[in-house]
């Protein structure tokens, strides 16, 4: 693990694994695999394990921590050990000043113990509370309960080359030398006591690929093993046998390692697999193997660092986090993401099918600050009370919805959501589903993605919140259902304190398919089946259908959502025999096109009237009805007035041409370049004044671009009826986005 400064030149968001985000039903794990008796040292065998047994994807939510040698000089980040010999960086500055020259006081002087320059003995030596030290693993394991995680366990191994166990093949570890205890049984012991699964996290595969390139050639042989200066073919080795060492000993439920794997023998990386999975079929257990680069995310889970997908992604995932932005082990001064922020990306990732491991950051004599304290009682206190949404969930057809966007790839900051955001999951059972709001919304919510035009909602049997209390509930008002969502009504103040607040809603049967989000959907099978992709509005070429997960050439059925349409092309970038589909189709074997779409476009069918409605204000936008040309557009109330409905026309390039249905006007940015300034109309004249870019931003909701200028349009916040629509540079304000949905 590393800062994120360090770690960018590393990793790349995501390291290139393709993610594709499934619609129109619930999501799985991947594909389901028989896992074998035995298994080889070969892809085809090791592919065939299960990535993610049932009970990880139970669990939701892990804790493990960086805490070892690189913990006692609490200064820059874990990377000191590489730091330090960098010359002019802060850690080697910080070095010098409190402990000499690098070449005079090696890293590995903090293992043996030495003395600093203001001689005061140093050394990673923790010791138990029942040796009059600090260092409890018992309470780090009751902690890890309290704040609601399921797995937990150490870092075993940082990129340093120190070892938490009793290594036979590395003497750089924690019983031989420094605080003289197994670290890792005693770890192991106190989690599975608490009947917590165990996580073991190994991160030296980057030990002898680069993280010591600045430290000085060795010629103790016993050095060279520390600073991975042993040659390839013994590195390679050494990393398999100190893998089959923690397998051995600690047995863990899930193996996870950090990246520089694509370094290592890929005959080494078959043969750890291989022996890992034996093993687990040999105690009776499902195991997980997670990884950042070098496997091929068929038996394995993906992780992604310090982020997750912005959208609902399969096969099922794990993200690794840190409480702090600036280090993931303790340094002086640490400082921590709030309450908020960890729960409710932790809301939000499992909402997207996925799974969080949380890095705590103990100081070097084993204390746990309490501001780390603090955020992790925080997160257990919403996971006791409404465990239930959480827990033993699944991700639903889509993941939320609101203006907050969260996640996009590895890299991205934990954020906190706003009343206006909402998350989904559902029970395994298929008929209850959770709409977790991230923040207390006042007296009622409105759900859009719940609305008449998407979902028939005639088996919902109650819609309660979750009460306080684990197993309760609030009993509220029925529900109203229209085109804007479903309106809850709900206390006029929040019954309880809370960081976020959970409806379930419960059907009398199977929770209602929802309609395909704004757009379409295509299928690589018949009759709606198969790989799936859910395509917002715009242009896709065959290398954007193979991210997309359906391919080019491959799509054999296709829904479309009320007033858009699809147009299919024979050939790439939207070329050759073109087919256009304005409504769902079960079979393209039917139309002689079954196969036969390498690209395509999805667009607003320009034989629809649309009405276009501000996500914050909830007016329409309105032309006023037979004004002249030049007038401002302005809002108003949805009515069903002509004068609120529109066209978007296709003018090529992605642009549309916005047509109000009373006068035949266009709206026109009028060559706007400052913020705050009227969007107007006129008559269509083809000028780039009067096109348009319109972008789906969140679950339903469009930003609406000029394209002379890039303005976007802008509703002005909770204004009243009447008031003029305004153009600004667009931002995450949900005042800047707008449902389009067909009349």
């Amino acid at each position: 693990m590393a800062s994120s400064l360090n770690r960018r030149q590393f990793l790349s968001a995501a390291a290139g694994v393709a993610a594709a985000a499934i619609a129109g039903g619930s999501l799985a794990a991947g594909v389901a695999h028989a896992a074998p008796s035995t298994y080889t040292p070969d892809w085809t065998s090791v592919d065939q394990h299960p990535p993610a047994p049932e009970w990880f994807q139970d669990a939701k939510f892990g804790i493990y921590f960086h805490w070892g040698v690189f913990s006692v000089p609490a200064y820059d980040n874990e990377w000191y050990p590489r730091n330090m010999y960098k010359s002019g960086s802060r850690a080697n500055q910080h070095h010098i000043a409190t402990y000499g020259q690098p070449s005079a006081w090696p890293y590995h002087n903090f293992i043996n113990g030495a003395q600093d320059l203001a001689g005061n003995t140093v050394q990673f030596a923790p010791k138990l509370k029942s040796a009059g030290g600090n260092f409890d693993p018992d309470e780090w394991a009751q902690l890890f309960v309290d704040a609601g995680a399921k797995y937990a366990g150490p870092v075993a191994e940082h990129h340093d080359g120190f070892s938490m166990w009793d290594s036979q093949v590395n003497e750089w570890n924690s019983v031989a030398k420094g605080p003289k205890l197994n670290l890792l049984q005693l770890f192991a012991t106190a989690i599975r006591a608490k009947n917590l699964k165990l996580l073991v996290a190994m991160h030296h595969a980057f030990n002898f690929n680069g993280f010591y390139e600045s430290a000085p050639a060795q010629t103790d042989p016993s050095l060279k093993k520390l600073y991975g200066q042993l040659g390839s073919a013994a590195e390679n080795q050494l990393w398999y046998d100190k893998l089959k060492e923690v397998v051995d000993r600690a047995q863990p439920d899930i193996l996870w390692q950090d990246f520089d794997l694509n370094k290592v023998d890929e005959t080494q990386r078959l043969n750890f697999l291989s022996y890992y999975y034996n093993q687990a079929n040999s105690w009776g257990r499902e195991v997980v193997a997670t990884f950042k680069d070098g496997l091929d995310n068929k038996g394995e889970v993906f992780d992604y660092e310090r982020g997750g997908p912005a959208d609902l992604t399969s096969p099922y995932w794990l993200t690794d986090d840190s409480i702090s932005s600036s280090s993931w082990c303790y340094t002086q001064g640490i400082g921590y993401y709030s309450i908020q922020q960890m729960l409710h990306s932790l809301i939000d990732r499992v909402s997207k099918n996925g799974n969080v491991l949380l890095n705590i950051a103990p100081m070097a004599d084993g204390t746990i600050p309490q501001g780390q304290k603090d955020v992790l009682l925080g997160i257990g206190d919403h996971l006791k009370r409404f465990g239930e949404s959480i827990y033993s969930t699944r991700a639903w057809t889509v993941y939320g919805e609101g203006p907050t966007k969260m996640g996009g790839g590895s890299f991205t900051n934990p954020t906190a959501g706003t009343p206006q955001d909402i998350r989904f999951t559902r029970n395994k059972a298929g008929n209850v589903l959770y709409a977790t709001v991230l923040g207390w919304p006042g007296s009622s919510v409105t759900i859009r993605t719940l609305s008449s035009d998407r979902i028939n909602l005639s088996s919902l049997t109650s819609v309660k919140l979750l009460g306080s209390t684990a197993g309760t509930t609030i009993d509220l008002a029925a529900p109203v259902q229209s085109a804007s969502g479903l309106t809850v009504a709900l206390p006029s103040s929040a019954p309880y304190s809370a960081n976020a607040y959970v409806l379930k809603l419960s059907f009398s049967g199977t929770i209602p398919d929802l309609l395909p989000p704004p757009g379409a959907v295509a299928f690589k099978d018949v009759n709606y089946t198969g790989a799936s992709a859910a395509l917002a509005v715009g242009e896709y070429t065959a290398a954007d259908l193979a991210t997309a997960g359906v391919g080019a050439a491959a799509i054999s059925s296709i829904r479309t959502s009320p007033g858009f349409q699809v147009i299919g092309y024979s050939a790439d970038n939207f070329t050759g025999t073109a087919w256009t589909f304005t409504a769902d189709n079960p079979d393209l074997r039917a139309t002689g096109n079954n196969d036969q779409i390498t690209s395509l476009k999805v667009q607003f069918n320009p034989a629809t009237y649309f009405r276009i409605i501000n996500v914050t204000d909830g007016l329409a936008l309105d032309s006023g009805g037979n004004v002249a040309s030049g007038s401002n557009l302005k809002q108003w109330t949805w009515n069903g007035s002509t004068n609120l409905q529109w066209q978007a026309v296709d003018v090529g390039g992605g642009y549309y041409k916005l047509v109000n249905r009373t006068n035949g006007m266009v709206a026109d940015g009028w060559g706007a370049t400052t913020a705050g300034s009227a969007a107007r109309q006129a008559a269509w004249n083809g000028s780039t004044n009067q096109q348009w870019k319109i972008t789906l931003r969140t679950g339903y909701g469009y930003s609406i671009a000029n394209r002379a200028t890039g303005l976007v349009l802008d509703g002005g916040g909770s204004v009243a009826s009447g008031s003029v629509t305004k153009q600004w540079g667009y931002n995450t304000s949900s005042n800047l986005l707008w449902t389009i949905t067909a009349v």
